[in-house]
């Protein structure tokens, strides 16, 4: 892998570049994203972009709106990138689910090609596998991007996504890089503008696309909900609500 493939890694995982400054947050119970009174997601959640060289890049758009009785997080994408962190570390405390809500899917996106790597809405879990279980190649990637920005990037992400394309239990490697990989839950034959609650076995998920590196599940060290249309210049809108580990 060159060193060039780990920027879309980089941008998902940015997060650490800021987060670093603050104590790290528990992994259970899941800060509520819609707690307080205004219009942006609640701390210790962070709205991150692209990395620092990338700035003309559009970030994508979260904020709290209220939608069916309830305040929800409204995600906009409009030729950008973009993802809202909570850093946040222990072992995998049980399932984990949420609700989504997409409505205006990403037209031409294709997450197995790297001109179509966006996605409308995704849900990630960031996980600290150690650097002796990673490939040789990939490693020494990941340490020389760790040496260059500082930050102790995570070395596994697994995200699930709502795509326009594939259907759900397609499951795979990034495009770009395999630190990331992940698992469709909603395809094209889910209806648009309709709630859907998904509830993960974030373990067992982990085994499935990890297993043949790392048997154990190591430690999360960062839960993000995000969507980009910076490859395929698209626009999206879609909303998320009550994301939280269950026992």
């Amino acid at each position: 892998m060159s060193h060039s493939r780990m920027v879309p890694l980089l941008s998902i995982l940015l997060w650490g570049a800021v987060a670093s400054a603050q104590a790290v947050n528990p992994l259970n119970p899941l800060p509520s994203i819609t707690a307080g009174t205004t219009d942006k997601p609640a701390a210790p959640w962070q709205i991150l972009g692209f990395p620092q060289k990338n700035t003309t890049k559009p970030i994508t758009q979260f904020d709290i709106v209220t939608l069916d009785g309830a305040r929800v997080l409204r995600i906009r994408t409009d030729r950008s990138y973009g993802n809202l962190v909570d850093q946040a570390s222990g072992p995998i405390p049980g399932d984990l689910t949420w609700s989504w809500r997409l409505d205006q899917p990403l037209s031409g996106a294709d997450i197995a090609t790297r001109a179509g790597d966006d996605s409308a809405l995704k849900v990630c879990v960031l996980f600290d596998e150690p650097l002796d279980r990673v490939p040789l190649v990939q490693r020494e990637v990941l340490r020389a991007e760790r040496s260059s920005t500082g930050q102790n990037l995570p070395a596994a992400t697994l995200c699930y996504l709502w795509d326009n394309k594939y259907p759900p239990g397609t499951a795979g490697n990034n495009a770009f890089t395999g630190r990331l990989r992940f698992i469709v839950l909603r395809g094209p034959e889910a209806p648009l503008g309709a709630w859907a609650t998904q509830r993960r076995d974030v373990s067992k998920d982990y085994k499935l696309l990890f297993g043949d590196e790392d048997p154990q599940v190591p430690p999360v060290v960062g839960v993000l909900v995000g969507a980009d249309a910076d490859n395929t210049q698209g626009h999206s809108l879609g909303y998320v609500r009550d994301l939280r580990w269950l026992p």
